[in-house]
């Protein structure tokens, strides 16, 4: 019997990661896809990433609109409250026509959808459980994610253990490796001159591929952070280029943002960019001399194609890493010292404790395949 699937993506970041199982679950006649789209697919001001979706071409797409423009705490908790009103009213549309729903990561509005669903008793899939960020408030939501889902698909054998610990139980709580590690195996990225093409950005000079969120537990902390980031990259840039991919929709997100855009306004070295997709942001971090920032892609995907990161304070702290992760206070000085030890190795040829030896996307299709539908209900 047909598996009628429901994918939930929120922002560029989970729907990078979710491409490989997409199109298995597009490809496959055991499954019907359908992709709810919301959060910052929908902003005009974070990129329209939707239209990307709408390209890709997977199938069925529903949309629900319901970020605010602002990022105050009090903006953020309303936006929480506003996505769970809207997708009740998609729940019940759906809830006859939806065997599974499948949810990623730790983001508030996620949080929201999937809130939604459990007056539905709708059975939920999580990916990416049983993680630590210290740094921000996601924490949170990801564990309660984890204790509203019913089937986990964790990134390491530790996190499974933990999301086992958070159930009580190790029933449904499968380890399949990081599925954003499939786009590596799966992509043909671009050269610098097709980057070049595409981007109007030249990769042949040394570039810095930066990514810097906001830490959301410690909110007041991030108007120094961003000052002291700045500093750093303004000296950085003198020598090289630095290609920043603007930060997501969180609590004090704008303030970064700002001062982003004054430090590209006197550097000509520095290109901001919202929006480069999973094939230009991991073209990018091929070519690209290191990874500067705060994102999980410093972490989980850097190792894999031999880049060192650069991770910045508190934001990944709890996070399992590979040899190439230098973690460093947000302070212009500890900054550039950093970088001059990767100058003096710039390669990394370690492990990537987050490589796994089987694809994540075909472990999890052959999971879904083999699990009756009527039996994930019943442990809801």
């Amino acid at each position: 019997m047909t598996k009628r699937i429901v994918v939930l993506t929120s922002s560029r970041a989970d729907y990078g990661i979710y491409r490989p199982l997409l199109k298995k679950l597009r490809d496959d006649a055991a499954f019907e896809l359908t992709i709810v789209a919301f959060g910052t697919h929908l902003s005009r001001f974070h990129g329209y990433t939707i239209q990307q979706i709408q390209d890709d071409d997977f199938g069925k797409i529903e949309t629900v609109e319901s970020m605010l423009l602002t990022d105050s705490p009090e903006a953020v908790s309303t936006a929480m409250g506003l996505t769970t009103q809207k997708m009740a009213a998609l729940w019940a549309r759906l809830s006859t026509q939806t065997d599974l729903i499948i949810c990623l990561g730790d983001r508030y509005e996620m949080l929201a959808a999937v809130l939604a669903t459990v007056p539905f008793n709708l059975p939920v899939a999580h990916l990416h459980g049983g993680e630590t960020t210290l740094g921000a408030i996601d924490d949170t939501f990801r564990h309660c994610l984890t204790l509203m889902a019913t089937l986990h698909f964790t990134a390491t054998p530790a996190y499974a253990q933990r999301v086992s610990q958070l159930k009580g139980a190790a029933t449904n709580v499968h380890c399949v490796g990081a599925l954003s590690l499939d786009n590596l195996l799966e992509m043909k990225l671009l050269s610098p001159i097709e980057f070049q093409e595409k981007f109007g950005i030249d990769l042949s000079i040394p570039t810095i591929l930066t990514t810097f969120h906001p830490e959301t537990v410690a909110v007041e902390a991030n108007e120094k952070h961003a000052l002291e980031v700045s500093k750093a990259l303004q000296e950085l840039a003198k020598t090289r280029q630095v290609l920043i991919t603007m930060p997501n929709a969180d609590t004090a997100g704008t303030l970064i943002r700002q001062a982003f855009q004054e430090l590209a306004a006197r550097n000509r070295n520095v290109i901001l960019v919202e929006n480069l997709g999973s094939l230009g942001y991991f073209s990018a971090m091929k070519h690209c001399a290191f990874l500067l920032g705060n994102s999980s892609s410093g972490i989980i995907e850097a190792a894999s194609l031999g880049k060192f990161a650069i991770n910045l304070g508190q934001r990944q702290a709890g996070r399992a890493r590979s040899q190439n992760v230098l973690d460093v206070a947000i302070e212009a000085d500890a900054i550039e010292a950093a970088v001059r030890q990767i100058d003096q190795q710039p390669v990394f040829t370690g492990i990537n404790v987050y490589q796994a030896n089987h694809s994540a996307a075909d472990s999890i299709i052959k999971i879904l395949k083999q699990m009756e539908v009527t039996s994930v209900k019943e442990k809801q």
